[in-house]
């Protein structure tokens, strides 16, 4: 949990807050005048009551009372009209601030390095990018400018005081202590409270977030009542959190009504008394009095009240900039944008840990030259995927180099390496939206008759015309409306067509079906022709073809050759390996 500062305004969140206001500074200053002018329309109001009922009702005199209740009604609209322009360009500036944050957000969110999604879980990043950021739209519509508006109302309204009846005024102001602390108290109290809900709220998303997408293995492992067990708690916590406000706020306005109704009664006593005993305060004072108390006091119990919109969007905001200045992304300083590159690469003593000091590949050497096709096999665990990772930037090596045509990836802008690198996955991730948009990605670049001339070319143009709408065959989130086989001619498509130099198959093969396998083996026949291509498989059977065959244990190349050339090692990794497998599939 964040450190709470237990400041009623972080000047130091704000000052970063005012960066996405400048674009809209013109709004800004307006909503400051127009809580100017809104405090001085309120208080006038008050005054021109005492001025009547003094000056035209006691004596009777009727014409000056119409003139004076009309410059109240006068007041009055202009008190409406810039309340109106008051609340409804607060939350327009908020509602501009916020879509401005939330894009600079997700655009942090989309270039952090896996590493940062390995020890974040998504539901929290969700609840930051939606909830939290709403939240601080609260600071401008319900909160910032709100409380400058009553602190102006007050310093006005101590000042009319003051100027009209001194006496008076000491018995407002005798009560005022009571509130200002039970005020500050309040305010302390829902700082910290605000602070776990917002928490809980994360640990709540998160939760149904992880449960929902691995929804198949609460219902394959009968874990339906242990994960609403563990609903209910985190719930009850969530509540629990939500109550401790409730309480403060049960406390807080009860005491601020109670201090207000003793305040008016003891006007009411000595106002009426002085006037009884025909004393110099008026009866048209009384009535000011009165209603500036409840000016002076209705702002209080508002301060704190929209202190909480405050407190909350201050905290949600403080969250928010603390992933926007994380630094977790791919340092991208290459230069190099070749419009196409040979394919040869060369890793040189390759070193990589995921934890600190337990290494994944440890001085892993390997030349793979244009156009050569080799496989990477070992058990799990050994290395395989983490080269691909490696190769791809998803994550930064330790030590040593990989170099594409001679040139560190490092010195290749980062966009260009990975148009030049295409990786097919074992889990292939399809977004809820039609095939042809999961093909293309969105790119305008890609015609569809491309795509139709692609998917003719690998043999899967049949299979997308089978489906009810061809390529406008919306696959639902995930792509759970096609099978396993599928999604991977889709994949295998997406690469395709994006014409890439060098090609790399991550367990392409391992879920599917002999039939779909047969047909994904002609496609990656297709696939690979004219490319360097890296298949990583645990199957040996699909990678006996390969120019060359890399095996890996515990991070470290142990042999490599061809199937026949392996196969001749005397206890040979390769051979024990294909010879497990073999038998597994005699026996099956």
């Amino acid at each position: 949990m964040a450190k709470i500062s237990g400041k009623i305004f972080d000047v130091r969140l704000f000052s970063k807050l005012l960066v996405f206001i400048k674009p809209f500074r013109t709004t800004y200053y307006f909503v400051l005048f127009a809580a100017i002018l809104l405090s001085v329309f309120s208080t006038l109001t008050p005054y021109l009551l005492k001025i009547t009922v003094d000056d035209y009702i006691r004596p009777k005199d009727y014409q000056g009372m119409v003139l004076y209740v009309g410059l109240m009604l006068s007041a009055l609209i202009l008190e409406v009209v810039f309340q109106f322009l008051f609340v409804f360009y607060a939350n327009w500036l908020g509602q501009k601030v916020i879509k401005d944050l939330r894009t600079k957000l997700f655009d942090k969110i989309i270039y952090f390095k896996m590493a940062y999604f390995d020890k974040t879980a998504v539901g929290r990043l969700v609840t930051r990018s939606v909830s939290d950021i709403e939240t601080i739209a609260s600071i401008f519509s319900q909160g910032l400018f709100m409380i400058i508006a009553d602190l102006l109302k007050m310093l006005l309204v101590i000042g009319v005081m003051i100027y009209v009846d001194w006496r008076l005024s000491l018995i407002v102001f005798s009560i005022l202590p009571i509130i200002l602390y039970a005020t500050r108290l309040f305010q302390k109290s829902m700082k910290k409270a605000f602070e776990e809900v917002r928490l809980q709220v994360a640990n709540l998303n998160s939760f149904v977030q992880e449960r929902i997408s691995g929804i198949k293995i609460v219902q394959l492992f009968h874990r339906e009542k242990i994960e609403y067990d563990n609903f209910v708690a985190i719930n009850e916590k969530h509540k629990k959190a939500w109550l401790k406000t409730v309480w403060f706020n049960s406390i807080f306005f009860p005491v601020a009504e109670i201090s207000s109704s003793v305040t008016i009664g003891l006007l009411v006593w000595y106002g009426g008394y002085n006037v009884v005993s025909g004393g110099d305060v008026s009866l048209g004072t009384i009535f000011l009095f009165i209603q500036m108390s409840q000016m002076l006091f209705r702002p209080l119990r508002q301060i704190a009240d929209k202190f909480n919109s405050l407190q909350m969007g201050m905290v949600a905001a403080d969250r928010i900039f603390g992933i926007l200045e994380t630094q977790s992304s791919i340092e991208d300083h290459g230069t190099l944008e070749p419009h196409h590159i040979k394919g040869d690469i060369r890793l040189d003593q390759l070193g990589f840990s995921y934890l600190p000091g337990e290494p994944v590949l440890r001085n892993v050497s390997l030349e793979i030259k244009s156009g050569e096709t080799i496989a990477i096999v070992g058990a799990t665990g050994a290395g395989k995927s983490t080269i691909i990772n490696l190769l791809s930037r998803f994550y930064e090596f330790d030590s040593g180099d990989i170099t594409i045509d001679g040139n560190s990836i490092r010195e290749y802008a980062l966009k260009t390496l990975r148009k030049h690198v295409s990786v097919v996955l074992q889990d292939v991730f399809l977004f809820a939206d039609s095939l042809y948009n999961n093909i293309t990605l969105f790119n305008p670049e890609i015609k569809r008759e491309q795509v139709i001339k692609a998917s003719k070319e690998i043999g899967v143009h049949d299979f997308i015309e089978s489906l009810p709408e061809g390529y406008d065959y919306n696959v639902k989130e995930r792509g759970v409306m096609l099978s396993s086989g599928q999604r991977q001619l889709i994949a295998f498509l997406r690469a395709y067509i994006s014409k890439p130099a060098i090609l790399v198959l991550d367990e392409a093969t391992s879920s599917v079906d002999s039939y779909s396998e047969e047909i994904i083996q002609r496609a990656i026949d297709t696939l690979t022709q004219g490319k360097t291509s890296i298949v990583i498989a645990h199957r040996l059977a699909t990678v006996k073809n390969a120019d060359r065959i890399i095996v890996m244990e515990q991070g470290q190349i142990v042999e490599q050759g061809t199937h026949k050339e392996l196969l001749e090692v005397v206890d040979g990794h390769y051979a024990k390996l294909y010879e497990v497998q073999f038998a597994e599939e005699l026996s099956a």
